[in-house]
């Protein structure tokens, strides 16, 4: 039985990932640094402080 829109990847070796259809991502994701620029004005600014009354 030749199925058409079963995933042609050479991993899809088992029979029910052959079942499965072959998706991909039509959108790039955009890259969110929000969380890195948080992190680094936190860090920042307890390093402030702590030198701060450290001094």
């Amino acid at each position: 039985m030749q199925r058409t829109l079963s995933a042609m990847a050479p991993a899809s070796r088992h029979p029910f990932r052959q079942t499965l259809v072959l998706t991909r991502l039509d959108q790039a994701r955009d890259r969110d640094d929000n969380d890195i620029k948080l992190f680094a004005l936190a860090f920042s600014a307890f390093f402030i402080c702590f030198y701060t009354f450290i001094a």
